[in-house]
């Protein structure tokens, strides 16, 4: 077949992927879309088809346009056919018989597009009478017929697979009962045997198309520079300015790197980029915006000369050619973290910089996986959602960057296999499941990925708005827009919002705000003694990579003494590479047991002790013993990532050949030294990445071991509202010595804040079902008059936004305990909320005398909240027990089992053997297929919450204990099922 046309409805998603996969067939790609109209108050669709590559960016207009009108209803406008009607042919679909529109939307087509690009679509589904009528109806608007089938699926068996995926998007939709199959040229010969003047129609379109794209090429955006200047001259001439500013010594070695680095950016034609990403960061840096950059871009000179990185790649040897060589085919990538809380503001920065029409985020689409494509089969093949449900349970999670697939899920999981080949409808779900998975789903916005084009954004791709939140986007995903993947070629600007940035910013802020310190977290010594002393303690409960059972274990035995250790770290707890932690350990602190398969190695290795801790290693050993270049290294990691067998053997002949040509060495050596890295390339860091993230990871671990109250109260506001999180973060502040109280009315903000006594409070906005307009109206008052003096002020002084639930709520949570007890402010909560009633006056002094003057004295009763009442409503409004802990009153539990839900949380051994101590939460009890009862039960301590299991013949044993709110002992064995721990419980014991 010679030429095939998409048509996708009011989009372009799948132009640029359908447009490579037919030129590599060498067929003749026709873009089109079938366009929603609206023509003299009717509605309908036409398809439109690029003639040319004018027609194909009238197209982009043409659908951004009409997506622009409606996020629901997407359509175009006569209007919008006059304005972007050239370069394309039309076909009107025969649903436009009997229509009033019909001969207005035959000469506006003819008008604008020409009367030779304009047809009556003479299609196929089974009716020949129906051709007869649509032949009639071309010739009443004078205009020919042409013969186009509707195509949604290859072959007629497919017909099911579509009907249920139009289920799963609308479950209104009827059933398909036209075939739209894909057509053999002999099938078209025998549907179109009558109208032989149609065939030769769309032989004539497909002859006219001539659309050729340019993909593959990088296009940036238009920097402004001085007039008289060059791209080259401008980059040098920051770089060099950059010297001073970092407060480095101008020195040969250094203007040596400067000028290499600087000419093969300038041979690549890469200056612009450059240049936009710095100022880009230039403004973050204005703006106490805290960034930093991900992958191997830190390993530029020149980019930490102007601002982009905040590494030096000079002190931790990180070679430029891994981020860019002379043998690089495409852009570089520059991925830029910044504070996940300034992301828009850095978005709109680029907007106002480069034009609002020049700029968009990335779209991205969402595939139906696995579990999500079982559970949407079963509910639109009308099936209860527990069907649905309990299959996909069975699909195990696939891992980051291979996602779990049926068909591999059948092979890994005995349980799916078995409920596959014996239960009928399991077997139909999933089989539909396989069909339709990997189905594109939806559109949403890429977490980072922002395009800028030198010209209007829909000369290059179409755009349209996010459905979920309103923002503009493109219809191209990354895949389709830039240089890597053979794409427009759109330079991409990766802003990726990181949590921990907002939290360091916040952290400097707060400790600036109430101590008068000033700390430029980028120039904090990399060498203070309390931070790696806070870190070999096991203090790391916060910190950025640093956290975590197994990685806090490592960190004690390795007690850091440089942030090339945190380096290290960070870049060998990963699947692969953290088996050799415990031998860098070892070396760190026996140098006798540092060895190396050969001498050159050293260079490469010494600052690991001999271990390879980085993907770079294996680059630099690879060139270094076997001569390949930077290019030949890259297409070994490449390689060594996709674990293709024989592209391995591949590259093990190549490895060894050189190593013994150009190296000198003996094959057996060779081999050894292949064997060495083969298992670890494919899940190392790059050196860049780490020095990157290490350097984080160690200025949080500074403001923490130096500012620890301030440090852990900016944790906590950024976790605000994840419980088990802040059970963490409280426990963690127990362990420092730093007290956590209950909000409080006269000293609580809305989120987490540290007291003048150096405490931290949790913030009114904490409480549950407490509204910020009530936490921010009581900040307010208290800030314009003073501190609450009883609760008598108090109950005159609440502001209207504070409803007798919200003043319950305040008194429960423990925000009123300075003017009394609990339970005797719940007695009184009547005589509370009626002497609410301040008079509102816009004199500050006439309001304070109003306030003493006629603030009421409310006697409270002298009653007593015991205190399991008072962590009763802590656990209800704050999501956790702040006052103290049910298990306090039991030493044993305190003391022996202290952390020991936590430890079996983070525990990654399934089978192993675990006793956990704490609060018994909740039971909930089933019947099993037998008739059988089970429970499921949920056991928490100060730390962390964890499932619990108890199968009949323990439950049968255990009921009678099983009482929420109880303390106990559970002794069982560590489960693990899609990455969710849980104890399969042997034995319970009750403690009170």
């Amino acid at each position: 077949m010679p030429a095939i046309a998409l048509t996708d409805r009011n989009n372009l998603y799948g132009a640029i992927e359908f447009y490579k996969a037919c030129t590599k067939k060498n067929i003749k790609p026709i873009i089109g879309v079938d366009l929603d109209l609206i023509i003299r108050s009717e509605r309908g669709t036409i398809i439109l088809l690029a003639e040319t590559f004018a027609g194909y960016q009238n197209l982009m207009r043409l659908v951004s346009r009409a997506q622009y009108s409606s996020q629901t209803d997407p359509h175009a406008t006569e209007h919008d056919i006059e304005e972007f009607g050239a370069g394309l042919i039309a076909l009107i679909p025969d649903r436009w018989t009997g229509s009033a529109a019909a001969e207005p939307l035959a000469a506006l087509l003819t008008r604008v597009l020409g009367a030779d690009s304009v047809f009556v679509r003479l299609g196929w589904n089974g009716d020949r009478e129906r051709q007869e009528r649509t032949t009639r109806f071309a010739h009443s608007l004078k205009l020919p017929t042409i013969a186009a089938d509707d195509i949604y699926y290859l072959a007629p068996e497919d017909r099911d697979a579509l009907d249920v995926v139009r289920h799963i998007h609308d479950p209104s939709t009827p059933r398909e009962t036209n075939d739209l199959a894909f057509a053999s040229q002999e099938t078209m010969a025998e549907r179109y045997r009558d109208y032989p003047t149609a065939v030769a129609a769309l032989e004539s379109v497909v002859a006219r198309v001539s659309v050729t794209l340019t993909l593959g090429n990088w296009i940036f955006p238009t920097v402004e520079i001085p007039d008289g200047t060059t791209y080259e001259g401008e980059l040098r001439k920051a770089a060099i300015a950059g010297i001073a500013h970092r407060g480095l010594t101008e020195s040969a070695d250094l203007m040596a790197r400067i000028d290499y680095e600087l000419s093969i950016i300038g041979q690549k034609g890469f200056a612009p980029y450059f240049l936009a990403v710095a100022d880009l960061l230039g403004y973050a840096r204005r703006e106490k915006i805290l960034t930093t950059t991900r992958g191997s871009a830190a390993g530029s000179f020149v980019s930490f000369l102007t601002g982009i990185t905040n590494v030096n790649p000079l002190d931790y040897k990180l070679p430029f050619e891994r981020f860019l060589n002379p043998g690089r085919p495409k852009a570089p990538d520059i991925d830029m973290d910044i504070s996940d809380v300034k992301r828009d503001q850095m978005v709109e920065y680029v907007k106002k910089k480069y034009g609002e029409d020049r700029v968009a985020q990335i779209g991205t689409f969402g595939t139906m996986m696995a579990r999500a494509a079982v559970r949407d089969v079963a509910r639109a093949l009308g099936y209860s959602y527990g069907i649905g449900d309990h299959i996909a349970k069975c699909i195990p999670v696939g891992s980051q960057g291979f996602p779990m697939t049926i068909e591999r899920a059948l092979e890994l999981e005995e349980d799916l296999r078995k409920l596959y080949q014996s239960d009928d409808d399991a077997e139909r779900i999933i089989n539909m499941a396989k069909r339709i998975e990997g189905n594109v789903r939806h559109i949403s916005v890429h977490a980072a990925g922002v395009v800028v084009a030198p010209g209007p954004l829909t000369d290059y791709t179409p755009v349209q708005l996010d459905p979920n939140g309103g923002k503009r986007i493109t219809q191209y995903d990354m895949y389709a827009l830039t240089d890597e993947y053979g794409g427009v070629g759109l330079l991409k600007f990766d802003f990726l919002g990181l949590k921990n940035l907002s939290i360091l910013a916040d952290a400097v802020e707060r400790v600036d705000r109430r101590l008068g310190i000033a700390v430029d977290i980028e120039t904090v010594p990399v060498d203070d003694r309390a931070t790696f002393e806070m870190l070999a303690k096991g203090f790391t409960e916060g910190v950025f990579q640093l956290s975590g059972g197994g990685m806090t274990r490592y960190l004690k035995d390795l007690r850091p003494t440089s942030i090339h250790d945190i380096n290290a770290m960070v870049a060998l707890y990963r699947p692969g590479p953290m088996d050799s932690i415990p031998e860098y350990i070892r070396r760190k602190y026996n140098p006798s047991l540092i060895t190396y398969l050969d001498p050159r190695m050293k260079d490469i290795l010494e600052r690991s002790y001999g271990i390879i801790a980085y993907q770079d290693d294996v680059l630099m050993t690879a060139i270094t013993i076997a001569g390949y270049s930077w290019l030949e290294a890259d297409n070994l990691r490449k390689a060594m990532g996709k674990k293709n067998p024989a592209e391995m053997e591949a590259q093990k002949e190549k490895f060894l050949a050189g190593a013994q040509s150009f190296g000198k060495i003996s094959r057996e050596r060779a081999e050894a030294i292949w064997k060495l890295i083969e298992p670890f390339a494919a899940y190392g860091f790059n050196k860049a990445h780490a020095a990157s993230y290490g350097k984080v990871a160690y200025q949080t671990a500074y403001m923490k071991a130096h500012y620890p109250a301030d440090y852990m109260s900016a944790l906590m506001s950024a976790d605000s509202g994840d419980v088990d999180s802040i059970a963490l973060h409280v426990a963690e502040c127990e362990r420092l010595g730093i007290s956590v109280l209950p909000p409080d009315v006269n000293e609580s903000y809305k989120s987490f804040a540290v007291t003048k006594q150096g405490a931290i409070r949790f913030g009114l906005h904490t409480i549950k079902n407490f509204g910020d307009g009530a936490a921010r109206a009581i900040i307010d008052e208290r800030q314009a008059n003073g501190d609450f003096t009883s609760i008598g002020d108090f109950a005159f002084r609440a502001p209207a936004a504070l409803n007798k639930r919200a003043i319950e709520a305040l008194i429960k949570a423990g925000a009123l305990d300075r003017f009394g007890e609990r339970t005797a402010m719940l007695g009184a909560l009547e005589a509370i909320v009626a002497a609410r009633g301040r008079e509102e006056s816009s004199d500050s002094q006439s309001a304070l005398f109003t306030i003493v003057a006629r603030a009421p004295r409310i006697t409270l009763s002298t009653a007593v909240t015991p205190l399991s009442e008072k962590l009763a409503w802590e656990k209800e409004l704050l999501g956790i027990y702040v006052s103290g802990h049910p298990i306090d009153k039991f030493p044993e539990v305190r003391e022996k089992y202290r952390g020991s839900v936590r430890a079996a949380v983070l525990e990654e051994r399934s089978g192993y053997p675990r006793v956990v101590g704490g609060v018994l939460e909740g039971v909930k009890t089933i019947i099993t297929k037998k008739g059988d009862r089970m429970a499921f039960l949920t056991i928490a301590d100060k730390e962390a919450t964890i499932e619990a299991v108890a199968f009949p013949k323990v439950y049968a044993e255990l009921k009678d204990a099983l009482t929420p709110g109880t303390v106990i002992l559970a002794k069982g064995t560590i489960s693990r099922r899609n990455g969710e721990p849980s104890i399969l419980v042997d034995k319970c014991k009750v403690v009170g």
